[in-house]
């Protein structure tokens, strides 16, 4: 047995229900971390289905597996007009909600319940989401005030109690499920889902009607114990009706429904129903509600059922995350794969003799001097090097014009590259629902504000490395002298324009590129370092410019990274896990 306080209440759920509770608190905290914020094309569903599974384990859920010998809670809910209000009323005996021409009539729940077990409602036990209003005992006709008024609003609940309630069983008369208030039919939606007992009333002339069937087939998914109403119905045709509506409800497996049948009568004084209109209804709550063993095992059926349901809805989640995880990895492959093709084609252009046309090419020839120098220097590189170092050390600016010159160049081709990648990227973007969401009405398209000054820093910090990098080389007593007397700046060009000449890395030499323009530079460093020290730096300065040309890219596309969601790569494996152990705990109970 459950023990219980001082106002019989259990005060803590039995041994095997406290692991389930733990179960289902886990699973509700991590609900509250599935955003879901790309815009796929089933992601505004997932988002109602992830609301709807947080306000089933709120609303119904835990506080059932919590308080498994809790009262009842029978909700009645239909269609506009169908005589919800008045059915509660006749239940009762005694007018306690107003029912009315003017729609929606029902704009505040109202729960009515034995005045002995006041307890179990008047905290936020169940549906925790709406505030308690405590109403008075009614004895006469409804309250004063416009058709369809009722006093409060609609995220309250109007606690009544009445000794005409049977203790073990409340009752709860909720909106119409087709109000043309949206909030009144959430609300309808929400209380039903916390009920352990649907009380659904329809009538002669609109008992097809989809939006009803809608939430019976839900019904019927989650096993929940429905009776139905069948109210207004004409004299002489309750056998035609009643069958009909009997094999529809067989159809759409409810067939274990009870079916309550009022026929069209006048009403009496405050739009009371007349005596015995509702009897049979009103004896089979009564003998539910002393029945411990059936309360408890409508109770368990609805709450399995309840259960089972969660379980899917979970494991559908659990496949909209891992749509969401899919989704954002496509859009980050996206931006990664434009920007690396555009550090590959800047690479590109580094070694097959693009940069050494244009300016480049005019201040380098300005720095060697004349063809016959070159023809010169071709022949006996070693019988000049004094007249050519007496040239660098004379005139350094050449050197620093060939410098500022491949800066322009490389500066304009990465800029270049980094635009196109941007447009690659906000077109792939663009072409897909969840990226065109992340862009909005943002163009980035272009690069970004400072990136070619950012640019033009990077490659002045690559040529300064570059230049280290000869005096690190040239630092051997032997090699000394000789780097010294061509100068740092001299070599470090002829360093650059060599490595701007080679193609497929560092195996070709492009012989032909302005006339044998790079086999100057080529001679000269061979000349002073050693053929396999010229090749190890071309590839170390290669290496160094790709590393810095790849961080440029990086840090830009981050634009674009920066607006994907954060991925949580457990969590559609977390939920998938849950799911299953929801669908056994449903089995065990």
């Amino acid at each position: 047995m459950t023990s219980h306080d001082e106002h019989g209440r259990p005060s803590q759920p039995p041994p095997h229900a406290l692991a389930a509770v733990m179960l289902l608190e886990e699973i509700r905290a991590g609900l509250d971390g599935v955003t879901l914020p790309l815009a796929l094309p089933d992601a505004d569903q997932a988002r109602r289905d992830a609301s709807a599974a947080r306000a089933q384990l709120d609303d119904y859920i835990l506080p059932r597996y919590r308080s498994l010998d809790a009262p009842l809670l029978a909700v009645v809910g239909g269609s506009t007009g169908a005589g919800k209000s008045t059915l509660v009323n006749g239940l009762v005996g005694h007018p306690v909600t107003r029912a009315g021409a003017i729609r929606p009539t029902t704009r505040q729940p109202i729960l009515l319940h034995n005045p002995a077990e006041a307890a179990w409602f008047e905290g936020q036990r169940v549906l925790p989401g709406l505030a308690r209003i405590r109403g008075m005992l009614a004895a006469g006709p409804p309250p004063a005030g416009p058709p369809g008024e009722q006093s409060g609003a609609a995220d309250s609940l109007l606690l009544v109690a009445d000794p005409a309630v049977p203790a073990g069983i409340a009752l709860l008369d909720a909106p119409d499920v087709d109000s043309i208030s949206d909030r009144n039919r959430l609300l309808a939606g929400q209380l039903l889902a916390a009920a352990d007992l649907w009380i659904f009333v329809t009538t002669a002339n609109r008992y097809a009607d989809a939006v009803p069937w809608t939430l019976l087939l839900d019904a019927a998914s989650r096993d929940i114990t429905v009776a139905v109403v069948l109210d207004r119905v004409p004299q002489g045709a309750e056998a035609e009706v009643s069958q009909d509506l009997r094999r529809l409800l067989d159809r759409e497996g409810l067939a274990g429904s009870r079916l309550f049948i009022i026929a069209e009568t006048v009403l009496a004084a405050h739009g009371m129903l007349p005596a015995g209109a509702v009897d049979e209804l009103r004896e089979w709550l009564a003998s539910l509600a002393s029945d411990a063993a059936g309360r408890a095992d409508v109770a368990r059926r609805t709450l399995n059922g309840a259960v089972r349901a969660l379980a899917q809805r979970i494991t559908d989640l659990a496949g909209s995350v891992r749509e969401q995880e899919r989704a954002a990895a496509r859009l980050e492959a996206d931006a990664v794969a434009a920007y690396g093709d555009a550090a590959a084609r800047i690479l590109d252009a580094t070694r097959d003799g693009a940069l050494l046309r244009g300016e480049v090419l005019a201040r380098w020839q300005d720095f060697v001097g004349t063809g016959e120098f070159f023809r010169t220097l071709e022949q006996n590189v070693g019988r000049f090097r004094d007249r050519l170092g007496a040239f660098f050390r004379g005139e350094p600016a050449p050197a620093v014009r060939v410098e500022a010159a491949i800066e322009t160049g490389l500066q304009a081709v990465i800029v270049d590259e980094a635009a196109n990648a941007a447009e690659d990227t906000d077109g792939r973007w663009r072409s897909d629902p969840a990226g065109r969401q992340l862009l909005g009405p943002d163009d980035l398209s272009g690069t970004e504000p400072g990136f070619a000054d950012r640019a033009a820093a990077e490659i002045r910090a690559w040529q300064e490395a570059l230049m280290e990098l000869i005096r690190t080389e040239g630092q051997g007593k032997r090699t000394q002298a000789r780097w010294l007397s061509f100068g740092i700046n001299g070599l470090g060009a002829a360093l650059m324009i060599v490595m701007f000449s080679m193609t497929a890395g560092l195996t070709g030499l492009e012989i032909g590129v302005a006339g044998g323009t790079a086999v100057v530079g080529q001679r000269l460093l061979e000349a002073v370092f050693g053929e396999d020290a010229v090749r190890r730096m071309a590839d170390q300065a290669r290496k160094d410019l790709a590393t810095r040309c790849e961080g440029l890219l990086k840090d830009e596309q981050q634009k674009f990274l920066q607006r994907l969601p954060a991925v949580n790569p457990a969590l559609a494996q977390a939920l998938a896990a849950q799911a299953g152990e929801l669908a056994r705990l449903a089995e065990r109970a």
